[in-house]
């Protein structure tokens, strides 16, 4: 029998070596996104660049669940300069898709990010810097839930922005939340 592996967040000095490396180091970008966002590693290769506004500070897309598909999350102040330059590369590569995988070795005109290269690169990175070995591809998303929590954002919020469905009734039928609200929720996170 396989016993599966907990996923864990990043500790504080991970986050700070990641950005320490944020301009030199493939890949770190992608990941400090994913941290500071909570997208799936499948959702960010596939968040389109027109489902990209950055004149609004919002990115939408999602898979998985009736909740998880076609979600709105803010861009975090953090990471705004890193979703604003994936867009630009993305442009340049004329790509459909804000994040993309880019190897000079491997000549392809097909460089979505798919599961398989985020997860290569994911595992490269965290040989690289040294990560705790047991990180996964899905902890940029538990570190995202658990900083959310850690600094105080609205359980229903952080429901809405990774996609969970929500159950309670009043929040979910009788409750109408501005997008406002949800950016001020996730600026919390520090």
């Amino acid at each position: 029998m396989t016993v599966k592996k907990e996923h864990i967040p990043f500790s504080d000095n991970e986050i700070n070596l990641l950005w320490e490396h944020v301009n030199d180091k493939l890949f770190v970008d992608v990941l400090l996104i994913q941290c500071y966002s909570g997208w799936r590693p499948q959702e960010l290769g596939l968040l389109k660049l027109e489902n990209v506004d950055l004149e609004n500070g919002t990115f939408s897309g999602g898979i998985k669940t009736d909740a998880g598909t076609d979600r709105v999350v803010p861009i975090h102040s953090k990471i705004y300069h890193l979703v604003e330059r994936k867009y630009k590369e993305a442009q340049k590569l004329g790509s459909l898709y804000l994040f993309n995988y880019t190897n000079q070795n491997i000549r392809s005109k097909n460089t979505a990010l798919t599961y398989a290269r985020y997860k290569q690169g994911f595992r490269m990175l965290r040989d690289e810097l040294k990560l705790n070995p047991e990180h996964r591809p899905h902890d940029g998303r538990k570190h995202f839930v658990t900083m959310a929590k850690k600094y105080g954002v609205d359980e229903y919020a952080i429901k809405y922005m990774v996609g969970h469905s929500i159950s309670d009734i009043t929040e979910k039928v009788y409750t109408q939340r501005e997008f406002e609200w949800l950016k001020e929720e996730i600026e919390k996170i520090k």
